[in-house]
């Protein structure tokens, strides 16, 4: 089970903004290159978006679904993926002081991705987190309002205040 966190320079409500868009999920999400609603109001429960993955001169287009929706504080989705299975995928929204956690965890339900899952499929899920969560970061800090950007000083070392470490 994969599980990544990262500090977030803004409160809650702006990430969750970037989270509460479906048309947005194609700027965060790695390997996606655009995404829009096809069922019902995202991110309730049971609300679906459409996701396009581009390999070479292949398109596969497929869904992730809400499953489970607690507005401002938990997003969990199951991606579907046509052969290679369903995953879960988890999306905890933290307030840390002025400042968001982020925390994702995502493990395959169902397909050739849970048959196959090992250390190696691991570490290509871990890698695949840092840069969605470093691509989330910045697409929220760099929208979010001047009252919603607290200061850059942490207590931190430069490594833990950027993503590099996990729950």
């Amino acid at each position: 089970m994969a599980k990544r966190h990262r500090l977030i320079h803004v409160g809650p409500s702006a990430v969750w903004d970037v989270l509460a868009d479906g048309t947005r999920y194609a700027e965060w999400v790695v390997g996606t290159a655009r995404s829009e609603p096809v069922r019902g109001q995202w991110p309730q429960t049971d609300s679906a978006i459409r996701y396009e993955i581009k390999v070479g001169p292949a398109r596969l287009v497929n869904e992730t679904v809400v499953r489970r929706y607690e507005e401002g504080r938990c997003l969990e989705l199951e991606a579907k993926a046509g052969p290679l299975g369903t995953a879960r995928i988890s999306i905890e929204v933290r307030p840390w002081g002025e400042k968001t956690l982020v925390i994702v965890d995502e493990h395959p339900l169902q397909g050739a991705g849970g048959t196959l899952h090992n250390a190696g499929f691991e570490v290509l899920i871990q890698l695949r987190h840092r840069t969605m969560l470093a691509r989330l970061a910045r697409l929220c800090e760099s929208e979010a309002a001047p009252d919603e950007r607290p200061g850059r000083q942490d207590s931190a070392g430069p490594a833990e205040a950027h993503g590099a470490g996990h729950a």
